[in-house]
């Protein structure tokens, strides 16, 4: 199911005056803006704009996905509350259209959320370009519309438990807007005032769509930005292709070809293998890349196009880059040695690893309402929905034919989960209780906001420390990761050089890719993990571990 944002505001110059609304459309997960729309609406007030935005970005969302859900966020404290149902609906005006917006997709599949002004920029910028388009007598029009483009910066959204999607494309937002913020403002304009009161600073001529530096400006800031993430993937694509060898040196039955580049990059690992190839560790590659100074950022360029830079200088700065390439080479090499010549560098006689099978369980009745579910709340079973996820999984798993065992949480979700999965793959089930999912204590059942707003301070320490317990005495992330190291060290032991399919939670598994990767606790935050999506990491004999997988979805398309 879909997962869509709707933000929306309206305003008038006037009170009631001349009136408009906007509304933006994204995705949940990415953060992609899929829509907008904007209405020049004729004389109205402030909430009526407002309640005809909120209308026509339901009905964007609907006409995009209709059986999808939608999270609405708007700056209109009257709207929110009315429209979750804690102020009742006076207005004659608003009644209708808080009718119609309710109707526009089922019951429960509309949640709403009150955000400060300043971060439903994009929202109002448009219901701004359509009052302007009014006053001059015209339609407002997506196509030329430079809403998104010129919007503030967004202020950083609240953080969210892991493993909700919508926070992690929010956080990543976030970040690119601070870092576009740093790089330099595009000029003050228009957008800095609120809807209702644009009339006095944003004149028809006055935004930056008509300001040619303006857009210069941001244009060049643009560019700059692509050619440093190009000249980066270029850097990486040498360490992704030594790193891919190392990861595939079983069979790669469990790896998916999510990208034809990675199916190309299977085969030639396997055949390496095949021919008792030396591989190198994905630690060797990123240190060397850590260590290894040839890739000059635009940073050290940048001084370089200063007028009146003298050619002696030119001529130092050229011998450098010739050093550093010199010296580049020379740690490239020394490692290549060291890969070659030390002992643990996957020697031929090391054996297969266990490799573990993450399947993280099927949706229950709490998931798609993002509720804290972890070992000390009320153990809900799958929904319906959570048991087709699981066949699908079970029918994937069973064409691979590579699974040897099944180990499960002791919890009633991931134990439904796997008895499934084992009935198709014709084994038993045991059951491991350190596989279960974090206790969250007193915020068992309860979505973040509600967390947030009952334990504001609980909640602040357990999201700056790995050592903070939720309220209550639930588990630390730092004792969770102690557990299943412990777990995995055993399971490991017991199935050396087997295929083990483990249906466990989400903090367990993003726990054991973080270990297995080395990363730091913070990463938990940093990863996406699915309903029954599957993860692979291979643990070998000399203690290396590699992550083969993350959080596939494709059984379930």
């Amino acid at each position: 199911m879909r997962e869509f944002i709707v933000e929306a505001d309206g305003g008038s110059r006037g009170n009631p005056g001349p009136a408009g609304y906007g509304a933006v459309v994204r995705d949940a997960v990415t953060g992609e803006t899929l829509r907008e729309t904007a209405e020049y609406i004729g004389v109205a007030t402030n909430n009526v704009a407002e309640y005809r935005g909120l209308l026509a970005g339901l009905r964007a969302a609907f006409a995009l996905d209709p059986a999808a859900t939608v999270h609405v966020r708007m700056d209109s404290k009257l709207v929110i509350e009315q429209m979750s149902g804690r102020w009742k609906i006076k207005h004659p005006d608003m009644k209708p259209l808080a009718t119609q917006a309710s109707r526009v997709f089922p019951p429960g599949r509309v949640t709403y959320e009150w955000i400060p002004r300043a971060q439903n920029k994009h929202a109002d910028r448009l219901a701004n370009e359509a009052m302007d388009a009014g006053a001059r007598g015209e339609r407002w029009s997506e196509a030329v519309s430079t809403a998104e483009l010129h919007a503030a910066p967004r202020v950083a959204a609240t953080p969210e438990p892991p493993g909700d999607a919508a926070a992690g494309a929010a956080r990543v937002r976030d970040a690119l807007a601070a870092g576009q913020a740093a790089a330099g403002p595009a000029g003050p304009g228009p957008d800095a005032a609120p809807a209702s009161a644009r009339e006095a600073t944003s004149p028809s001529g006055g935004d930056a769509a008509r300001n040619p530096a303006t857009r210069v400006g941001a244009d060049a800031r643009t560019q700059v930005e692509v050619d440093a993430e190009a000249r980066d993937a270029e850097a990486r694509v040498g360490a992704d292709a030594e790193a891919q060898v190392e990861v595939d040196t079983e069979t790669g039955e469990h790896v998916t070809a999510v990208r034809p580049a990675e199916a190309a990059a299977d085969a030639r690992a396997a055949q390496a293998v095949a021919e008792g190839g030396i591989t190198r560790t994905d630690a060797d590659v990123r240190a060397a890349a850590a260590e290894t100074p040839a890739v000059k950022t635009e940073a050290d360029v940048r001084p370089a196009a200063k007028a009146g830079t003298s050619a002696e200088n030119a001529d130092t700065r050229a011998a450098k880059v010739d050093a550093d390439a010199r010296a580049a080479k020379a740690v490239a090499d020394t490692r290549a040695a060291k890969a070659v010549t030390a002992p643990g560098w996957a020697p031929a006689d090391m054996g297969a690893p266990a490799t573990f099978v993450l399947l993280r369980h099927g949706e229950t009745p709490l998931t798609p309402q993002k509720r804290f579910s972890g070992s000390g709340g009320t153990d809900p079973s799958l929904s319906d929905a959570g048991r087709e996820q699981a066949e699908r999984a079970a029918a994937m798993l069973a064409r691979r034919g590579t699974i040897q065992a099944v180990v499960s949480s002791p919890l009633a979700r991931t134990r439904e989960t796997a008895g499934i999965v084992a009935a198709r793959l014709g084994l038993d089930v045991a059951i491991d209780d350190g596989l279960r999912e974090t206790d969250f204590g007193a915020w068992e059942g309860l979505t973040f906001a509600e967390v947030r707003e009952r334990h504001p301070d609980d909640l602040n320490a357990w999201l700056a420390s790995p050592d903070a317990e939720p309220t209550g005495g639930g588990e630390s992330f730092a004792a969770t990761a102690t557990r299943l190291a412990a777990t995995r060290d055993k399971l490991v032991a017991a199935h050396a050089g087997r295929t083990v399919l483990l249906v466990t939670h989400v903090t367990p598994i993003k726990t054991l890719v973080r270990l297995a990767l080395g990363a730091p606790p913070e990463s938990l935050f940093r990863m996406e993990l699915s309903a029954a999506s599957l993860s692979v990491v291979a643990y070998y004999a000399d203690g290396n571990a590699s992550v083969r997988l993350l959080n596939d979805t494709s059984h379930l398309r």
